[in-house]
């Protein structure tokens, strides 16, 4: 019962983990390879730093739900 409820938890969080790294991803291309924006740093603000923090929430999750599973599933 409680393995099902893991392993459920890691999937969503998996799936979610990928949408937020794919949704970041979007802008950056191969533009940047050949001379596009992207030669010069600027700040992340608004909603890709909303993203970035979400990106690591998640990932934090589903390690630490993996490792729960670990030590419930001995």
């Amino acid at each position: 019962m409680v393995s099902n409820i893991i392993t459920a938890s890691q999937i969503v969080i998996a799936v979610l983990l990928v949408i937020s790294i794919l949704i970041q991803a979007k802008g950056v291309g191969l533009g940047a390879t050949f001379g596009g924006e992207g030669s010069f740093y600027r700040s992340k603000r608004g909603v890709e730093k909303l993203l970035v923090y979400l990106t690591v929430t998640f990932a934090f999750l589903f390690f630490a739900i993996s490792i729960v599973g670990v030590l419930v599933s001995r």
